[in-house]
């Protein structure tokens, strides 16, 4: 059995509620967190609409994060171990690949952020020429120094993946006060700067763009879908880390006071600053590198930036290393490590070019978040309808190690489950098609010469594509499994303590 996969120790389970909340609050506090009301304000929200909006996604996925989570905690086992109730010995390697491929791109972006801190860092100290970085740009889409410090900072992130889990605790424990300061303390200073020119309530008359309340609709839903999408993937993995808790208390409670409170709280910042930039830079500064780069003070420019790049660092690590860590391990157990599964993620973080997502906003929110969550929807579903509704959370871990148990289903597959989520992913096919091509319907409108891959029905259902497919997926397994797979009475945990 592979270590990094085996169902953890009691000695191992050392998490508290503080541990798995500061886990949230480092992955939470981001630059890609800053920037999420950005997209909605630009089209056409109200901040408070924004931050409503973020708050209530959060609270939503919240939901199946705890569930997901409940399994780790009770058994110790990790995501792709846990996948293999549902979807086999080895078609559990379906899910957890999709899940994997997510994460790599997560990955890329995070460091491309991560190392355009540390660019903007050496440009402030006048270390780089950024007017005759301009006229170095590679084929690839960057100049030499961006490329330098791309690959700076993706290697700092391979430190803390080679030093393994108990690394990045220390540093989520530590990171997550730190960040929390630095955020309050940017827009402490962003306030008082406008307070020098004018009244502070000025930073808070962005108004709603709306004229009809079915117009605001039409962007409420794929944008709070897309608020979903955002954790979609660690609703998923969640087993991951709750594996390490102490107890169910500890992951519930530690989930529930980190993650809704801190997206909502740095979502919140995030408006402020960049409101307060119209009024004391008279222009709309949405990048927090670019504002810490003409605060004036180099040394307040230095430690900003540093915060910046630990803000990145932190959230990289644990939203986007550990889960392909594992996935890619589950593919040959044997062989692949968690270390050498986390060395693959990196550098499928580099070949997948992030800069070129992260920098089309469009593309982001519409093809990226809202894509990938009409994939991780149905998976989410699965998983949540095997072990509440068919299995009653009962679960023979012994048997999850065992190619030839009773999860070994045909050949290591259990078609059902592959079915259910093929079914579920397919409505939301044609308005990803239309989005990912650029040819949705009210790109059409704007632009004669366009047309729709699909009609613009699909377009509508996109919005909903993470709650259709959890749905679907769902009620299509339950159906299918249903007196097919009974909770057990009796349980082999092997090295696992029940909770």
């Amino acid at each position: 059995m592979n270590a990094d996969l085996a169902p953890t120790t009691p000695a191992q389970r050392t998490w508290s509620t503080w541990h798995i909340a500061a886990l949230w609050i480092g992955m939470a506090v981001c630059i890609t967190t800053y920037t999420i009301a950005a997209g909605m304000i630009g089209q056409g929200m109200a901040w408070w609409q924004a931050v409503l909006t973020v708050a209530l996604g959060n609270l939503i996925v919240l939901i199946p994060m705890i569930l997901n989570g409940h399994p780790g905690a009770k058994y110790g086992i990790p995501f792709p171990v846990l996948m293999r109730a549902s979807f086999g010995t080895r078609g559990a390697n379906i899910p957890a690949l999709a899940r994997a491929i997510v994460a790599c791109g997560w990955f890329g972006i995070q460091t491309w952020i991560g190392g355009d801190a540390i660019y903007q860092i050496l440009a402030s100290m006048g270390a780089i020429d950024l007017v005759a970085e301009k006229t170095r740009m590679m084929g690839i889409g960057l100049t030499p120094w961006q490329g330098i410090c791309f690959l700076a900072f993706w290697l700092i992130n391979l430190h803390f993946v080679w030093h393994g889990m108990n690394s990045i605790k220390w540093m989520e424990s530590w990171a997550a006060p730190f960040l929390i300061a630095s955020g309050l303390a940017l827009m402490v200073w962003a306030l008082w700067r406008v307070s020098e020119v004018g009244p502070v309530s000025a930073v808070f008359k962005q108004g709603s763009k709306f004229e009809t309340n079915a117009a605001f609709w039409l962007v409420f839903f794929p944008n709070l879908t897309a608020m979903v999408g955002y954790w979609a993937t660690l609703s998923l993995n969640i087993p991951d880390f709750t594996r390490f808790a102490k107890d169910q208390k500890s992951q519930a409670w530690g989930q529930a006071l980190g993650l809704p409170t801190t997206m909502t709280l740095f979502c919140f910042i995030g408006i402020v600053v960049t409101s307060a930039t119209t009024i004391i830079f008279k222009q709309t500064i949405w990048d927090p590198v670019l504002l810490v780069s003409k605060l004036g003070s180099l040394p307040v420019v230095i430690i900003s930036l540093i915060a910046l790049t630990v803000a990145t660092l932190s959230t990289n690590i644990a939203a986007n290393v550990v889960s392909p860590a594992n996935d890619i391990s589950n593919l040959n157990p044997r062989r692949i490590s968690f270390r050498m599964g986390g060395m693959i993620t990196a550098v499928i973080g580099i070949l997948m070019m992030p800069w070129y997502l992260y920098t089309n906003l469009s593309a982001y929110i519409f093809t990226w978040l809202i894509g990938y969550s009409a994939l991780l929807g149905p998976i989410a579903g699965i998983m949540l309808c095997d072990y509440y509704l068919i299995r009653k959370k009962q679960l023979n871990v012994d048997a999850l190690y065992d190619e030839r148990g009773e999860y070994s289903y045909s050949n290591g597959f259990n078609w059902v489950a592959v079915a259910a989520m093929v079914l579920a992913v397919l409505p939301n096919v044609p308005g990803f098609l239309n989005a990912a091509t650029n040819r949705t319907h009210a790109h059409a409108a704007a632009n004669p010469g366009v047309r729709p891959l699909f009609p613009e029905f699909f377009d509508q259902t996109y919005g909903y594509a993470w709650f259709i497919g959890l749905g679907l997926a769902m009620a299509i397994y339950y159906v299918l499994m249903r007196g097919k797979a009974k909770p057990h009475s009796h349980i082999a945990l092997g090295t696992a303590t029940l909770r």
